[in-house]
């Protein structure tokens, strides 16, 4: 599956996240990658987005390592002729491009869809947009998790509005501009023809919003922040402390994981309590069924309630830091290394669905 796109060659006209994840999604199976940096400003502005215990003198951060693995970088000035013929040189040969510009500043440079597809009429050309095609505004992703709704939601009750400490909405955007260029090819495959693939940041974010967004479209509920809680279902989300200071979530989604539940904690007193026995019921009583739980959980290690609980088919999971994320072995096989510029960088797959024959 790694070489499922071997002979496919795809230029990233994209800096930042977005655009460069799809670029990653190809170069991950096997397609011929060759990422365009700006050469005026020092190349993609992510080089620079170090920790402060990053290395200074390093030509990348971390921040870029993360999105650009087995890319062929071009430093060009595409407001020299002589840039953009390199380009244009690139396109002959390209089944894909993906920029992230807007609509005047693609006409300008002469990267817009029209002008490379004149050169390569059945290419693919596939752009992200912050707020749409016909929008001039400049667009990062925590713009969007604001404007998309996100924000409003996150956070705890008594919080301001927070974001993701992930820019989750790139993330999204890229995942739609994928698939977008999938259907693109394979339409291709039948017709011959190229396409103009387009996907916004915020139709991204908005088509992401899924239970909701239809609670609000059917009932007119607006979500307000309830922290990891969820609005329909408890047990779920609030962190249970053990007695050896790990931290515990359940997401507890019918009356007979609840039952499972009460039993791995020997807590089946629970049940003859009629503001527990039913889901709708515990939602109600979710402050007081959290404080029994938690009385529970201190009494017992982690590694005996996730025992308890795997055995009875409960939903539990650890909450982990970054280092024990890795200390899984799933997480470990998805590592992915590469040298750039004498720098050792890992970065973890994106690629990670399984195709068997």
């Amino acid at each position: 599956m790694e070489n499922i796109f071997k002979g496919l060659k795809v230029v990233e006209l994209a800096s930042v996240l977005a655009g460069p994840a799809v670029g990653l999604f190809f170069a991950e199976l096997g397609a011929e990658v060759i990422k365009i940096e700006n050469k005026k400003t020092g190349g993609d502005v992510t080089r620079t987005w170090r920790l402060p215990s990053e290395d200074k003198a390093a030509s990348v951060s971390a921040y870029y390592c993360a999105i650009n693995w087995n890319k062929e970088v071009h430093f060009l000035d595409l407001s020299t002729e002589e840039g953009k013929a390199a380009v244009y040189e690139l396109v002959k040969e390209a089944d894909v491009v993906v920029a992230n510009y807007k609509k005047q500043s693609a006409k300008k440079l002469g990267m817009d869809y029209d002008r490379l597809k004149a050169i390569r009429p059945d290419l693919i050309y596939a752009n992200i947009s912050g707020f749409g095609e016909e929008s001039e505004r400049v667009a990062f992703d925590v713009v969007l998790q604001a404007e998309s709704g996100f924000m409003y939601m996150n956070g705890q009750p008594e919080s301001p509005p927070t974001k993701m400490p992930v820019a989750l909405i790139d993330v999204l955007a890229a995942h739609q501009l994928k698939e977008g260029i999938l259907v693109a090819l394979l339409q291709r495959y039948k017709t011959g023809k190229g396409a103009h693939v387009s996907v916004s940041l915020l139709e991204a974010a908005v088509a992401s919003l899924a239970n909701q967004a239809t609670n609000w479209l059917m009932g007119k509920h607006i979500p307000q922040r309830m922290g990891s809680l969820h609005p329909n279902i408890a047990p779920y989300g609030e962190p249970f402390e053990t007695k050896d200071e790990k931290f515990l979530i359940l997401s507890i989604g019918s009356d007979r994981q609840f039952l499972a539940l009460c039993t791995c904690l020997n807590r089946l007193d629970l049940l003859e309590n009629a503001g527990y026995k039913t889901n709708i019921e515990r939602v109600k009583n979710r402050l007081t069924l959290a404080e029994e739980l938690r009385a529970s959980f201190k009494v017992l290690v982690a590694k005996d309630i996730l025992a308890r609980c795997h055995q009875h088919f409960v939903p539990i999971g650890q909450v982990r830091n970054m280092q024990e994320v890795f200390e899984q072995p799933i997480a470990q096989e998805m590592i992915l290394e590469e040298t750039i510029d004498g720098l050792p960088t890992k970065r973890v797959r994106t690629a990670v669905f399984k195709i068997g024959e």
